[in-house]
This record gives structure tokens, sequence and C-alpha cells, in this order.
């Protein structure tokens, strides 16, 4: 009986350690937490956990992949874009007819300036503006001089109707031309036009002869040819036959 009470006597201070060393322990992390840097801390490791994560996950695909044609053949999307564009150009001239310069003989003038294309160099970029007022803008056609200043005769470089006839403060006279699918050409700087608005023309028909613009006096006589695809104008050397 007496060992009995003895060991009761011992377990007592064991249980009563146990439950202080709790207790010491809760108020411990009462303590950790009521720090005020010990949220904030908290939050921003469990935000870059998080980020590491999606980071991992976005980083197992392949944002290079290629896309695949019918005959499950790789295909690159620039090729395919390019490829596109060639097409389009060939299938936008209703008529069938390959389009020309607007002029008899392209090699005995000199294309003055050229149409402004984005993937041209810098050199040639910079040669492709005009100045307007005080500003500079890009060219949107292809200026043909005469090296000797003299004058020539402005052909349609596809048949057509004409849609326009008119004359611009700065631009001078100008006829334009449509040719079906949103194809348009345009000429401006003309003198001598021969042509009416609802005529029928065929190809290389005398439609005028090269002017002059207040635009691009310092040219003197000259023609500003473009070409204009849904209202939008575009390079006309991509529509010449090579």
């Amino acid at each position: 009986m007496n060992e009995q009470n003895q060991n009761k006597k011992q377990e007592t201070p064991k249980n009563s350690l146990g439950g202080a060393s709790a207790a010491n322990s809760s108020s411990g992390l009462k303590k950790l937490f009521a720090k005020r840097w010990v949220s904030p801390a908290i939050f921003m490791a469990a935000a870059a956990i998080i980020v590491t994560l999606m980071w991992i996950y976005q980083g197992s695909g392949d944002p290079d992949k290629a896309t695949m044609g019918p005959d499950n053949s790789t295909e690159v999307t620039q090729g395919n874009e390019e490829a596109g564009k060639e097409e389009d150009v060939v299938d936008v001239i209703a008529s069938g007819e390959k389009m020309q310069w607007p002029v008899a003989d392209s090699a005995a003038l000199q294309k003055e300036t050229l149409y402004y294309d984005e993937e041209a160099s810098e050199a040639e970029k910079e040669a492709a503006l005009i100045q307007v007022g005080t500003t500079y803008t890009a060219h949107t056609g292809i200026d043909f001089v005469d090296p000797n200043g003299a004058t020539f005769d402005v052909m349609a470089a596809l048949s057509g109707k004409v849609t326009l006839v008119s004359q611009h403060p700065t631009n001078g006279n100008i006829v334009e031309i449509s040719h079906g699918n949103g194809l348009v050409t345009v000429y401006q700087s003309l003198a001598d036009v021969q042509v009416e608005e609802g005529d029928e023309v065929e190809q290389n028909t005398v439609i005028a002869k090269a002017g002059r613009s207040d635009l691009e006096r310092d040219q003197a006589v000259h023609l500003h040819f473009e070409t204009r695809l849904n209202g939008e104008a575009v390079n006309p050397a991509d529509y010449i036959t090579k």
C-alpha cells in the first residue's frame, strides 16, 4: 500500500512537467504569431511557392510548337503567311492579266522615290520618306521620272474601269482604275488626262501624261503610281511580273 502511494507521488511531477511543456509551447506560438513580421513572411513564402509552381507548369509546354499540315508534316507559320501573300497577289487580279508598270519603257525612266517597305533596310526606308509640311511621312507608291525632265505617257497597268478622275490641291490630277477583288491602281501628278469616270480601259491604254504636283514639287515632271488593296496601299512591285 505504501509502495502504491509512493508510485503515485513519483508520477505526479511527471504529468505536471508535460502539461507545463505544452502550455509553454502554446504560449510560444502565440507570442511568435503576435509579432508583426511573422504573418507577412508566411504570406510571401506561400506566394513564392505558388509562382514557382505556375512557372514550372507553364514551362512544361512548348511555346515554339509548330503547326501541322493536313499531311501531318511540320509547317512554319511565317512560311505559311508568305505563301498566302503570294497566292493573294495572283488571285486578286480578276482579269487574269499580269500587271505591268504604267509606262512604255520603265528601264528608260528613274524610280525616284520607292514604296516605304517595313521590311527594307534602314537606308531604304529613310529614302522612302517624303516631307509634308514640317513632318516626314511614308511614301505609299513609286515615282517615275525621266532623266531629262521630259514628260512621258502614263498607261493603265491593268484593264479595268475608271472610278475616279479629279484634281487634288497637293497631289495634282488623279486617275483611279478599279480592277475587281478590291484592287485599285492610282495615278497622280498627271497632265493631259484622256479618260473620264466610267470609262472601261484596256491594259496599256494611254490615260494621261506625267505632270507635276505641289506635294512633290522638287521632282518636277513625274508620275506617282500606287497600288491599293481593299483601301490599303501595298507595294506595287509585289504585283509586277518579274
